[in-house]
């Protein structure tokens, strides 16, 4: 995790350099806009990977003496058979078909991608879990 919250502030002061140069030198607006927003991203993984390495402390991979099986074990809940990401990938198409075809696609696009991203969400949730029996 070190590494990699350094790599991306490393890439933030890059950009951001950049963007000075690219400005002084006559650079057009949304030339500097894009390599502006390219610092303002990797400033914002670099906070995000900072701010975890700092919460979960030294893991397997920092340490210069560990071991490949020091890593091995459970990584996280994958789910073996969700049905949530086609209707996701769907709605985000009709979403990008209807920015060429009309605005109304685009809304219903949008409709969807809400209502299928929340059924990825909470694709877990028991219902009731918090109410009184």
């Amino acid at each position: 995790m070190k590494a990699m919250w350094k790599l991306f502030l490393g890439l933030a002061i890059f950009y951001a350099i950049v963007a000075i140069v690219y400005w002084q030198v006559g650079g057009e607006v949304l030339g500097i806009t894009g390599i502006s927003l390219s610092c303002g991203l990797a400033s914002i993984i670099g906070f995000y990977l900072w701010f975890n390495d700092k919460r979960t402390g030294l893991i397997p991979s920092d340490d210069l003496e560990g071991e490949i099986a020091d890593a091995a074990g459970e990584l996280g809940f994958y789910s073996p058979h969700s049905w949530w990401p086609l209707p996701v990938a769907l709605s985000a198409c009709t979403m990008g078909l209807g920015l060429l075809l009309g605005w109304w696609l685009t809304v219903i696009g949008f409709g969807a991608l809400l209502i299928s991203i929340l059924g990825f969400t909470l694709e877990y949730e028991k219902p009731g879990a918090g109410a009184p029996h």
